[in-house]
């Protein structure tokens, strides 16, 4: 998304040349593949594990942190895997990420109106909380040390980690419709009205 918002806003000209669906592609199978690696060495790690102790995950998904709770054995090097995976990859993509926005927002602070300035920010703002929801909430679920949470606070990051980000999304892309505003609106005004 922010590679297309730095197209879409930057070079707006090229957008159709740069954004073409071949580039769509490559990007969205190197997303799959790249986390089908990464998600197989987690997954090849955890299988070395020994589990003698009880069977339950406190979680309301099977996380690999949960997994770790859970062994008998010492799992040092799986958190050290863990934090830096999640350092090198969450870190690299939120570092990509923001340096999109710095020329996205250096490109949107030149426009002559403010109109445009305002459609543009209003663009790109929703994606920036949304994307620091997530990247927030994993950092709380993945970077820190297995051992050291109470199993509540972690079960609340899983579910703004895997929850809210996705619930969010559809929402702030349908809302930049102007058909799907309007439909909103009539809504609100109904049970505004009925509620009189």
């Amino acid at each position: 998304m922010a590679c297309d918002r730095y197209v879409a806003i930057c070079q707006p000209l090229h957008y159709p040349v740069i954004m073409n669906p071949r580039v769509c592609v490559q990007m969205t199978l190197a997303s799959v593949l790249s986390d089908l690696v990464h998600s197989g060495f987690q997954t090849g790690n955890t299988f070395r594990l020994s589990f003698c102790q009880s069977n339950i995950v406190h979680q309301f998904f099977c996380d690999l942190s949960s997994l770790l709770k859970l062994s008998c054995t010492d799992t040092l090097n799986n958190e050290i895997l863990i934090f830096i995976s999640s350092v090198v990859i969450a870190g690299g993509c939120f570092a990509f990420i923001i340096m999109s926005y710095i020329h996205i927002f250096s490109t949107v602070l030149k426009f002559p109106t403010r109109g445009e300035r305002r459609k543009a920010f209003s663009t790109c703002v929703p994606y920036i909380v949304v994307l620091t929801i997530f990247v927030s909430a994993g950092a709380a679920v993945y970077v820190k040390p297995v051992s050291s949470s109470p199993t509540f606070q972690d079960t609340l990051s899983s579910v703004f980690y895997s929850i809210v980000p996705p619930f969010l999304n559809p929402i702030i892309c349908s809302l930049r419709n102007n058909w799907i505003k309007e439909a909103v609106k009539r809504v609100m005004r109904r049970k505004l009205y009925s509620g009189k």
